[in-house]
């Protein structure tokens, strides 16, 4: 995968509610920054969640006889690389009942 860039539209109206509690000056960054931390926090959480289920899982394969890497790029190749691994995306396709 490649760097993923998004652009997010927001009217007039919809920048003024934002900015009704959000610090935002005239050039948006407070709301650009809002975003960004916003999906920062995402990640964070996202990426606890899979270190944490899948440190366990690896401690408790038999088969699985390598160290656990330390770095968040090594973990997860190595996660997102073996065949037991399922993104949100595939868990929810094999679970559709129809």
């Amino acid at each position: 995968m490649a760097n993923h860039t998004i652009t997010i539209t927001l009217t007039d109206t919809q920048q003024k509610i934002l900015s009704n509690d959000l610090y935002n000056g005239s050039d948006n960054k407070g709301l650009d920054d809002w975003v960004q931390n916003a999906v920062d926090g995402k990640i964070n959480n996202c990426w606890k969640r899979m270190q944490n289920n899948w440190t366990t899982q690896l401690m408790n394969d038999p088969s699985f006889t390598d160290g656990i890497p330390s770095s968040q790029d090594a973990f997860v190749s190595l996660v997102t690389s073996r065949s037991d691994y399922k993104s949100r995306k595939a868990k929810d396709d094999a679970n559709k009942v129809g």
